[in-house]
């Protein structure tokens, strides 16, 4: 370069050493461009490392769960129906309330059921009586059929018309049976301890025997909730409920941090056949009642736990027209793109089941700047480039 500019500053002016200045000036002007060039595309090359954050892949065990959506569902349901018909006299609970098992829920007129059941007593007395004479008479009888005064005849009328009598004892007993037990229907209580729900008749309402609900009882302590998973997990539940209990855990969709801890307890005889699934349900104490029927749960059945499994951050597992995939960060800061087979995920970790090994560094933000051999700069913050997936 200082020959160069010595010619060109102190060179000889002839025509021709003009026309050769020309020449050499050329050339000198394309070595200082492919110079000029060569050092801002090595600065671009440098400048091209791509902020990421990386995480490194461990060794830990993790829970086999199923998850589902869930519908919660009383663990008991009663129609409570009149058995008698009358008039309501008075309503002991007010909608919505709690009541306790054997719980008095409301009263039906019961005058006429006194009624009844004091006719069928003095029917009772008065067939008693009528026996017990008849029973005499037999007595008498077979006395007197022994000495021939009366006709063996006459003795065997008396002893069918004290059976008769008898039966008609029993009938009327059966008689005043059943006028007690209607007369105790006239005071209708809770069969099982719940939750009622809308009242469906008013005081002084005349009703009839066992037509419709008076009023409907949910048992929600404790209560169910009830999902349905895949038929393909039908063999695995089966067998690990076989070994033991299951645990279930429920949350409300929105309120994720809040777990509510169960068993399970009941897996329905059939598949689904529309649908390929299994009905499942689960119990849960629900001693605060904060389950209440019919809402939707996220449900995650635990199966089993997975030992010694590799396990990377979930965001680090990408999704490409190939399959899944994850960046790993090489030893020179240059990124490989992994092909893996993740498996459970959980708590926004995933297990890798194939194509990742335990140590290996893989990226967890700032995907869209990244190729096969780009390089890449570690940094503490999640990366501006975000972790949108291809």
């Amino acid at each position: 370069m200082i020959s160069l500019c010595r010619l060109l500053c102190y060179g000889p002016k002839s025509s021709g050493s003009l026309h050769s200045l020309s020449n050499l000036m050329t050339v000198a002007i394309g070595i200082l461009m492919l110079i000029s060039c060569s050092g801002n595309a090595e600065g671009e090359r440098v400048a091209a490392a791509a902020p990421v954050t990386v995480s490194p892949a461990v060794m830990k065990d993790m829970p086999v769960v199923l998850r589902a959506i869930g519908t919660v569902e009383p663990y008991n349901t009663v129609d409570v129906r009149a058995r008698v018909a009358g008039e309501i006299t008075r309503i002991a609970f007010k909608e919505g309330q709690d009541v306790s098992q054997q719980g008095l829920l409301f009263t039906i007129d019961p005058r006429s059921y006194q009624a009844a059941l004091e006719g069928a007593l003095a029917d009772l007395a008065r067939d008693k009586a009528r026996l017990k004479s008849a029973q005499e008479d037999v007595r008498r009888y077979a006395e007197l059929v022994t000495k021939d005064y009366v006709t063996l005849q006459a003795y065997d009328q008396m002893v069918a018309n004290a059976d008769a009598l008898s039966a008609t004892v029993a009938a009327d007993e059966a008689a005043v049976k059943s006028a007690r037990v209607n007369l105790d229907y006239c005071t209708v209580r809770a069969p099982i301890a719940g939750r009622t729900g809308n009242l469906l008749v008013k005081l002084g309402n005349v009703i009839k025997a066992n037509e419709q609900p008076v009023v409907t009882i949910n048992q929600i302590m404790p209560i169910y909730v009830s999902f349905a998973v895949p038929e393909e997990y039908l063999a695995d539940i089966r067998r690990y409920a076989a070994e033991g209990t299951l645990g279930v855990e429920a949350a409300f969709r929105n309120q994720q941090e809040h777990h509510f801890k169960g068993e399970l307890a009941f897996i329905n005889n059939m598949v689904d056949g529309s649908t390929g699934t299994i009905l499942l349900k689960a119990t849960f104490p629900n001693p605060d009642k904060a389950l209440w029927p019919g809402q939707f749960v996220n449900v995650s059945l635990r199966l089993t736990t997975s030992l010694s499994a590799v396990v990377v951050p979930s965001q680090a597992v990408q999704r490409g027209q190939q399959g899944e995939y994850v960046f790993v960060v090489k030893p020179d800061m240059t990124v490989a793109s992994r092909p893996v087979q993740p498996g459970q995920e959980l708590n926004g970790e995933t297990v890798i089941r194939k194509g990742l090994e335990t140590g290996e560094q893989v990226v967890t933000d700032g995907h869209l700047r990244l190729f096969p051999g780009a390089r890449v700069a570690v940094v503490s913050q999640p990366a501006a480039s975000g972790t949108g997936k291809p």
